[in-house]
């Protein structure tokens, strides 16, 4: 009987002189016998195993076992073995550090190599943005040469040649070998790089491609022999591999070559290469760049000007900008004495008295030793800094471009008919310095009836991707281009002949993503970027309105030219004038009409 069934039994037994009934309740494992005796009264179960063969011990005589009433249960069937669980040691014989390397091969598109077509626009960005800061730092006018090799199909080999001061030996393999290794991270100053990982992270997405390594050829000085290295990236230890470094003949004085091979694809048009290099020419009008396409005739374009951008310094952090766990970091590091001394020296634009205000609004001894301060009073200093009015920090960190030199470049790259630019005055976000620069160009050959082309630039490197996402774009598109003569659809860019070119530099320039695509939304930058685009929208305005008066003149003067005459004749007929008169009464006819409308 299977075990999960239950079922009575009665029986009844034979005594002297008194029928007894006896009942087996049958469960799981065995059963249970009750019995009724002469008062009718049920007895005290007793349970009784299925082959135990025990009597009755309730009735007056002993009594046979009873029959089994049902077949023994069935076997159970056999469990599965239960799979073995992870426990702490195994789990932790699994734990290692995961190299920076590892995680950029499979994150890769967090740098913007997420398709073949933007990988060969990234690695070239980063190629050419190296190459300027190099020149530019060390007072070079740059001379760049861009060239673009197809292999075979899908696969292509980028070259990016500078007139630099080059690279010295030692510092080459770990330069393009090693991710998150450069001299910029720790400066606050304006510049195109900021990590430490582009031109090291297209070489290792070539390298995942196509297998081969970076070949790079570098020259310090005319007299210097130049070096060629080949390297690859050891991604488990983010370390250079060292596959060639020789010494060659080169012919350039100095400056610094850098090959990748990768797997890509070429296309013109928006966000292509052609597109970046053009960008690129426009805002940094003191560079010449020479651009090699792998179908076209090599394109030049020219400097504008032969002066270098306004050299930048590197200024200290600002107090207003330092986050709790970075102030408690200085102030152990420091090399100030005393509190006071660690605030003047670290920071930007405090003063003795400055820091004697914080200090007394923080309840912290100025003269207290910096290194010996508790957490709990690093702590007060933290919120005493925001109570304090401190001055904003300094702009000699920053070089924009400029009004004259940006209205130049549109006219020239453009050929538009009206072309303006406004360069706003420094603000601050988190401490940190900016200053946005707009720029208009409008008529000429640009298309009518297409909506504007939006140029979005940080710290003259163009940004290609992400626009949606972008400040820039948030800003433009809160502005109503309607008041300033130009047709717009809601929640879209104006329609109109028009290139609006937005340049925000700072000595950090807030990105969304490591891939430096899109600026932020601080409020900050979005009040400066709004207020730079309703001057230049209103400059468009004034000129839209007087084109369009000059265009309503020009037809009441050419009616003028054209009707008068007719008027003359008639009355000629009418009054009998002779010839001479009828002329004087047209001019005369001229030019009270003349008087009588506004040019």
């Amino acid at each position: 009987m299977p075990p999960q069934k239950r079922m009575a039994a009665a029986t009844a037994v034979p005594t002297t002189g008194k029928r007894v009934f006896t009942a087996e309740i049958v469960g799981e494992g065995g059963c249970y016998d009750t019995a009724r005796g002469s008062e009718g009264l049920p007895s005290k179960p007793r349970r009784v195993r299925a082959d135990d063969g025990q009597p009755d011990l309730f009735s007056a005589e002993a009594t046979p076992p009873p029959a089994p009433l049902a077949a023994a249960p069935a076997a159970a069937k056999p469990r599965k073995p239960t799979p073995s669980r992870e426990d702490a040691v195994s789990m932790g014989a699994r734990q290692r550090e995961i190299s920076i390397s590892e995680f950029f091969t499979k994150n890769r598109h967090l740098l913007g190599f997420d398709n073949p077509q933007k990988a060969l626009l990234t690695a070239v960005k980063e190629a050419v943005d190296n190459s300027l800061d190099a020149c530019e730092e060390a007072g070079i006018l740059p001379e760049l040469r861009v060239e673009i090799v197809e292999l075979a199909e899908n696969r292509f080999r980028v070259a990016v040649e500078d007139n630099g001061p080059g690279i010295v030996r030692p510092q080459i393999p770990k330069i393009f070998g090693k991710l998150l290794y450069g001299s910029k991270f720790h400066r606050l100053k304006q510049q195109r790089g900021q990590q430490g990982i582009g031109i090291s992270a297209a070489g290792m997405y070539g390298q995942l491609t196509t297998g081969r390594p970076v070949r790079i050829v570098s020259k310090i000085g005319a007299r210097k022999p130049a070096h060629l290295f080949e390297i690859a990236i050891d991604t488990q230890k983010n370390a250079p591999v060292v596959h060639k470094d020789d010494e060659i003949d080169w012919s350039p004085p100095h400056g610094t070559r850098v090959e990748i091979e990768l797997e890509a694809i070429y296309k013109k048009g928006r966000r292509s290469v052609d597109d970046f290099v053009e960008q690129t020419a426009l805002a940094n009008p003191h560079a010449s760049l020479t651009y090699v396409t792998p179908k076209d005739e090599p394109r030049v374009f020219p400097r504008v000007t032969e002066e270098l951008p306004k050299e930048t310094k590197e200024i200290k952090p600002h107090p207003h900008g330092v986050e709790l766990g970075l102030l408690l970091r200085m102030l152990k590091e420091t090399e100030g004495r005393t509190l006071r001394a660690a605030l003047m020296q670290d920071f930007s634009r405090v003063s003795s008295g400055v820091a004697d205000e914080i200090c007394k609004v923080a309840g912290v001894g100025p003269s207290s030793s910096p290194r010996r301060l508790t957490g709990a009073q690093v702590e007060l200093l933290f919120r005493a800094i925001p109570q304090v009015k401190i001055l904003a920090p300094p702009t000699a960190c920053l070089s924009p471009i400029g009004e004259e030199l940006l209205e130049a470049g549109l006219t020239q790259r453009i050929g538009a008919e009206f072309a303006t630019a406004v360069t706003r005055p420094p603000s601050v976000y988190r401490g940190n310095p900016f200053q946005v620069e707009a720029g208009l160009a409008y008529g000429g050959p640009l298309p009518a009836e297409e909506p504007l082309e939006l140029y979005r630039f940080a710290n003259r490197v163009p940004l290609q991707y992400q626009q949606s996402a972008c400040a820039i774009t948030k800003s433009a598109l809160s502005i109503d281009w309607r008041s300033y003569g130009l047709q717009q659809s809601r929640g879209a860019l104006p329609t109109g002949p028009i290139v609006l070119f937005v340049h925000v530099v700072s000595v950090w320039v807030p990105f969304t993503s490591e891939s430096k695509e899109a600026v932020a939304s601080y409020p900050e930058i979005l009040r400066d970027l709004r207020l730079a685009l309703m001057e230049v929208g209103r400059r468009l305005g004034s000129f839209v309105r007087h084109r369009r008066r000059t265009a309503d003149e020009l037809k009441k003067r050419g009616y003028i030219e054209k009707y008068i005459p007719h008027i003359g004749d008639a009355l000629q007929q009418i009054l009998g004038l002779p010839d001479k008169r009828r002329e004087q009464t047209v001019e005369t006819l001229k030019e009270i009409l003349e008087r009588s409308r506004k040019m």
